[in-house]
Parts: C-alpha cells; structure tokens; sequence
C-alpha cells in the first residue's frame, strides 16, 4: 500500500520525535496543578472517580493525534505512480561485404576462415536488434546476396547461405565490392550507414577500382570499417580443385594489401582491424559493436497523489473534537 509512498519535505517529520517530550510535560504539570494536604486520615474523602474523570487525558490524545498529522502533513506525503518510456533511434543501417575468393577456405582460423567469420557475423547481427543489415560478397566480382532489411531471420539464412561455387570467378575486386555495398546504403536514411569489409588478399580485379569506391562511400557519407583476415607469414590454403571437387591445400604466403584497407577505412572515418586468429576476430567486431552504438533516450513521467490535504482535514477533525469535548462533556473537570 505503501510501497511508491514518498516525503517532499521529508525533514518536517523531525519534529514527531517532540511528542514524548510533549507527553512527559503533561504528566508533570499535571500533577503540579493540585495541591497537597495532610490529613490523619483520608477515609472520610474516599470515592469512586468517575468515568469522565478517568476518560479526560483522552482529550490530550486527541490534540497530540492532531498535532501528529499536521507534522506529517508537513512533510508532505504523497504517492508517485512512475512510468517509463524509451525511444529508440532510426538505428544504424550496416553492410558487411564479405570476400568470399577460395583462399578464405585457408585453415589459419579454425576450422577455416569463412567459417570463423560466419558465427562471429551472426553473433554481431544477433547483438544488435535496432539496426538493418544488408550483405554483399565479392571476389572477381560482386552482388548483392540480401538488400538492407530489418528481419534479423533473413540476414542471418543469408550468411548461413553464403558458399563458394562458380558464381563468382576468380580473384579478388576490394574496389567492386565496396562500391556494391555502397549502392545498398546511397538510399538509406539511416543516422548513421556503415560498411564492414573484410578481405584476405590483394585487389587484383574488377572493373572499379577501390579509389572510385572509396570516393563512392565520402559522397554518400558512409563510414568503412576494414578487416584484413589471414595469419602473418604462410597459411594452409587452397591451391586446387580435385575431380570430386575437393580442394588440394599447400602452404601459400599471406598476402594482404593493408595500405590499401587502411585509406580506405581513414578516407571514411573508420577503422582497420587485422583478424590473425579466431579471437581477435571476435574482438573485432564487438570493438566495431562498441564505436557503432545506437541512441536511446529514455522520458520518465511521475504522477503524484498528494495526502496532505487529508491529514490536515484529519488533523482540523480531531481538534473540533477535541475542543467539543472540553466544552461539553469534560466542561466541570476545565
């Protein structure tokens, strides 16, 4: 009842700690008010009190009763009835352009490469329930595998669907997949449009080169985090396909243009990252979750129901009482 009851005022309800005070100088001055006599013997004055003379400190309760709820009315006592409401912002619209050459099926990151970014990227989606995400692959080329959608079940079968077959030749166009991911966002009216490309080799093909691209992602305001993704030194790698369409694997040396994922996250006012293993991997993209985070405010509305006026109507109460009592029934003991 009284849970969501609070005070204004709540040093007014100091003054309570008087009423004992107030009590003890009653029963003093009472008993000061008669005087004393000796006599041998008393049993000549001897009688039953009466009940109204028995009844007359009742008066006394009543007016420290009513004293009570005036201090407390003081203190203004009131309930507060507290609701919440959270606006979130528009969110941020995020593109991941994913390199999907067949070197990403290099083993330097367990069980490959393409499968540590796949749970990491569906973490990171999952993570982040106000934003829209849209993902582009590359390799000699680039598409769009899904537009920028808010259904968090279409982008995540989109990056579970994503395997590597004759789609896409061979190669590596950085260039052709920035400027596809950028095409996505040039439309949003996001606050904030934001690119993660992630790559592990050299740009070596497409017919936009990644300069363009970049210029691209400035004029539609488009921020470019980059990750280059591959161990340093030699990488167990694909270098053949067998006739059952295995792939034969031999030590090749990792080669990733980082000048290049550099400029372009600096020219964009991102960030570059180099993923050499599965954990940093991961710590790259809740770093990105971290710099790339979404506005909420939250409005707080009170409703307060004041109690002091019916404490002070209680209080008025018990003086009338009071005094109609001294003035009628307790008149001849005044």
């Amino acid at each position: 009842m009284f849970a969501n009851l609070t005070f204004e005022h709540p040093q007014w309800l100091w003054l309570l700690t008087v009423i004992p005070l107030l009590i003890l100088w009653a029963i003093l001055s009472h008993k000061k008010k008669y005087s004393s006599l000796l006599l041998s013997s008393t049993k000549a004055f001897q009688c039953q009190q009466s009940l109204l003379a028995k009844l007359r400190p009742f008066l006394l309760v009543l007016r420290l009763a009513a004293l009570c709820f005036f201090i407390v009315a003081m203190a203004r006592p009131r309930e507060v009835d507290e609701s919440t409401e959270v606006k979130k912002s528009e969110g941020i619209d995020i593109v991941m352009s994913v390199d999907v050459s067949a070197s990403m099926l290099a083993k330097d990151l367990k069980p490959n490469r393409f499968e540590a970014l796949r749970q990491v990227a569906k973490d990171f989606v999952n993570q982040r329930p106000n934003d829209r995400f849209g993902i582009t692959i590359f390799a000699g080329e680039s598409y769009t595998k899904t537009p920028i959608t808010s259904d968090k079940e279409i982008t995540l079968k989109a990056i579970d669907g994503i395997e590597f077959n004759d789609l896409i030749e061979g190669g590596t166009a950085i260039g052709m997949g920035l400027a596809t991911s950028v095409n996505k966002l040039k439309e949003s009216e996001a606050e904030s449009k934001v690119i993660i490309l992630l790559t592990d080799g050299v740009n070596n093909s497409g017919f936009i080169d990644p300069v363009t691209a970049t210029e691209l992602a400035l004029e539609y305001d488009t921020k470019v985090y980059t990750i280059g993704i591959g161990t340093n030194g030699e990488a167990l790698s694909p270098v053949a396909v067998r006739g059952d369409g295995s792939y034969v694997y031999r030590q090749v040396k990792v080669e990733i243009d980082e000048a290049l994922l550099k400029d372009i996250a600096q020219q964009t006012g991102g960030k570059y990252f180099r993923a050499t293993d599965n954990e940093k991997l991961k710590s790259i993209y809740d770093e990105i979750d971290k710099l790339e985070t979404s506005e909420v405010e939250e409005f707080k509305y009170y409703n307060y129901d004041e109690k002091f006026r019916l404490l002070i109507l209680i209080g008025f109460g018990l003086i009338c009482l009071e005094q109609l009592l001294k003035f009628t029934v307790f008149r001849s003991f005044v």
